[in-house]
């Protein structure tokens, strides 16, 4: 019988990826979680051959009616509509988290359940002691802690995503390279030296489904609170712009500001980018670990071989 896997954010960047990973597969069937069925991203899943079902991640009993029967759940958050809705950090986390929250509850209330695959972010905070702390990777951070404390069955199902950069991060306003006519190059603002160590996974539509795969088909490695980094490439910042500018036949030049100008540049979206992009500055490979001091797999240990290079990836990306 076909295993069911069950994806919530379905029409967004990591829940289309996952999707790609089972979908042609007859070991699976998909069932994707959206809001809205009969929009033209559910209609498209549906021509797809996934069964559209409907659930907010606000509604802890629509997510426990949907989750019936799976076996396999990709759950993910987006702090991002609730930042942007309410304009706050504060309120975007407390959003986040309890959205998490009820994503685990419904997951651990599932019988069949088998692998649940969280996406969420390293602990910015507690690796830098409390200096950087991430809006956007804190209520992740707080849904983590509590699958681990508060859900030994499900933490034993459970593996945890760390999506890095996505290619299309650069058509974000405060990450665009900008035409500069008086100089004839692209400009890029940032906070943080060129010589910044930026993990990615390209476009993530393209890739993070490899990795999918490969947790599913590898439980014995990747349960049990296993974390995976999910990197396809390391880059310095500086050359991450080289590598864009010469895939699109241009000249860019990178240069570095104070944060106060960046924050100021982008109210409200400049410290959210800059408080990221300052911890990785500052720690490097060390931001990626875990604060447990765990081992962390990447795609060597999962033997993830096939994926889509971020040259690739901007080739197909217009800004």
């Amino acid at each position: 019988m076909a295993k069911i896997v069950t994806v919530v954010g379905a029409t967004g960047s990591q829940g289309k990826g996952v999707i790609s990973a089972f979908i042609n597969s007859p070991a699976y069937r998909v069932r994707a979680i959206t809001r809205n069925p009969s929009s033209q991203a559910g209609q498209a899943l549906a021509a797809l051959g996934a069964e559209v079902v409907l659930a907010d991640l606000n509604d802890l009993a629509s997510l426990k009616a949907a989750f019936a029967g799976s076996h396999i759940i990709f759950g993910v958050t987006n702090f991002f509509e609730p930042f942007i809705a309410h304009q706050s950090p504060e309120k975007a986390v407390e959003v986040e988290t309890q959205q998490g929250i009820h994503l685990a509850q419904a997951a651990a209330a599932t019988p069949t359940l088998e692998h649940y695959i969280w996406s969420t972010l390293p602990n910015a905070k507690a690796l830098s002691g409390g200096k950087h702390l991430i809006p956007h990777f804190e209520g992740k951070n707080a849904v983590d802690a509590y699958i681990r404390d508060e859900q030994p069955a499900l933490l034993a199902k459970t593996t945890f995503f760390w999506v890095t950069w996505y290619a299309n991060n650069c058509t974000a306003p405060f990450f665009t390279p900008t035409w500069t006519a008086s100089i004839g190059k692209h400009v890029q603002l940032g906070c943080y030296r060129p010589e910044t160590l930026m993990h990615t996974i390209g476009d993530v539509t393209k890739n993070i489904g490899a990795f999918a795969s490969a947790v599913v088909e590898q439980p014995d490695k990747t349960r049990g609170g296993a974390v995976v980094l999910i990197s396809i490439e390391q880059h310095l910042a500086g050359d991450m712009l080289q590598l864009w500018a010469r895939v699109k036949g241009t000249t860019a030049q990178f240069v570095r500001v104070s944060g106060e100008a960046f924050r100021e540049s982008w109210p409200l979206w400049g410290e959210e980018m800059a408080v990221m992009m300052e911890f990785w500055d500052e720690y490097g490979e060390r931001s990626w670990m875990r604060a447990d001091g765990g081992k962390v797999l990447d795609k060597d240990d999962l033997g993830v071989t096939e994926f889509e290079s971020l040259e690739e990836a901007y080739k197909g990306l217009e800004l």
